[in-house]
């Protein structure tokens, strides 16, 4: 490996961790936002809605931007973004602005899911082996770091506002120096099409994204919410939920690589989002804090490979430029996010939030049960796409 491509692979990586810690910072906070807004389950779902709005517009745009002028320059612009917005949501004095900021951070969150995937895609390429898993666990350890943070900041008294500030200055220092060392990526043609949906090849890992992301994001919006206010436990043990959820999914992502080149793409990630499903449906169940902590730690163990392997195999679709398959791939991953958090909240309005958590068990469960029945079928073509470049 030439020292260039090392140097942009450590880069790489340490966006996928400021990412995840900028979005670890903020998560913490969400009951905090919630009690000082005077919001219900079900306003708070809608609020998070803009977020995942947000993010559907950042997608296929930075799909386009990093056509046009490639993933190294967009996702230098999308990570100072993301990193700029994190504290937004926590100045909002009212519900519409609240909702406003969460935009704002989503279209920047968008940005760099699509750009800094892009960019991942073309070192993996220049490595010459799956590393993708890896570079998805930086974004878990940075998820957890920045959570674990958050917990300790308000154990220890410190505002939130204060806590965002030294965070994202801590972030934005390291990240203004390694943005420098990402790897030059040639931009393609102007595009026109802004908006792409996951179709023929791309039809199932498409599918199997928005179940997957649906669960991840849920576990951001709600486990905190959760563990606080229907387990009656602390704030500080509150954000172990979300901690416990990054830990298990970092460790599963840095062990990840060497999983899918021995077992395979389809194999990992049927039997993740089997884990996954069965995992948390115990953990409500038993209506325990340190069940529920255990629960969203499993989810966080049986998804870790399941976005790195879909993203990685969306990048390597031959006919397809990377950037637009990974876009379109996450564009209907967030379709999750977006029909997520409010749908999540509307159960809990009626039947509980335990309820609405079992959502999450039955959109892993489909993933799980789907990816069996297409190995059964031998739909070769399908899976050739997900086992493509991973073993």
């Amino acid at each position: 490996m030439s020292a260039e491509v090392s140097r942009a692979r450590r880069a790489t990586a340490w966006v996928f961790f400021a990412n995840g810690a900028a979005l670890g910072s903020w998560v913490p906070h969400i009951p905090g936002a919630k009690h000082a807004l005077g919001l219900s389950d079900g306003l708070l779902g809608l609020a998070l809605l803009g977020m995942a709005a947000g993010s559907l517009l950042g997608l296929p745009l930075s799909g386009l931007l990093t056509a046009r002028f490639g993933s190294c320059r967009t996702t230098t612009a999308a990570i100072l973004a993301l990193l700029l917005a994190t504290p937004l949501p926590l100045l909002a004095p009212s519900l519409a602005v609240f909702a406003a900021a969460l935009v704002l951070l989503g279209i920047a969150n968008g940005a760099v899911d699509v750009a800094m995937n892009t960019q991942a895609t073309a070192v993996e390429e220049r490595v010459g082996r799956a590393i993708m898993s890896g570079f998805h666990g930086f974004f878990s350890a940075g998820g957890l770091a920045g959570a674990a943070a958050a917990g300790l900041a308000m154990e220890a008294g410190i505002g939130p506002r204060a806590h965002l500030t030294a965070s994202v200055a801590l972030l934005l220092s390291v990240t203004l120096w390694a943005v420098r060392f990402l790897l030059p990526t040639a931009p393609a043609a102007a595009e026109t099409a802004i908006l792409r949906l996951p179709r023929g090849p791309l039809f199932a890992v498409g599918v199997f994204a928005l179940c997957s992301l649906l669960a991840e994001g849920a576990m951001g919006d709600w486990a905190a919410v959760y563990l606080r206010e229907d387990l009656g436990t602390g704030a500080g043990y509150a954000a172990l939920g979300f901690a416990g959820f990054s830990l298990a999914m970092a460790a599963g992502r840095f062990l990840g690589d060497r999983v899918v080149r021995r077992y395979g793409g389809p194999a990992v990630l049927g039997a993740g989002a089997g884990i996954a499903s069965a995992l948390l449906t115990a953990g409500l169940l038993t209506g325990e804090p340190w069940a529920a902590v255990a629960g969203f730690a499993g989810v966080g163990l049986g998804l870790a490979n399941t976005v790195p392997i879909l993203f990685s195999a969306a990048g390597k679709i031959s006919g397809i430029r990377p950037e637009l398959a990974i876009a379109a791939v996450s564009t209907a991953g967030y379709c999750g996010f977006l029909a997520g958090p409010p749908v999540i909240g509307l159960i809990a309005e009626q039947l509980g939030l335990a309820a609405g958590l079992g959502l999450v068990a039955l959109a892993l469960a489909i993933v799980a049960v789907g990816s069996m029945s297409i190995t059964q079928e031998r739909s070769e073509q399908r899976w050739m796409v997900l086992s493509n470049g991973l073993r």
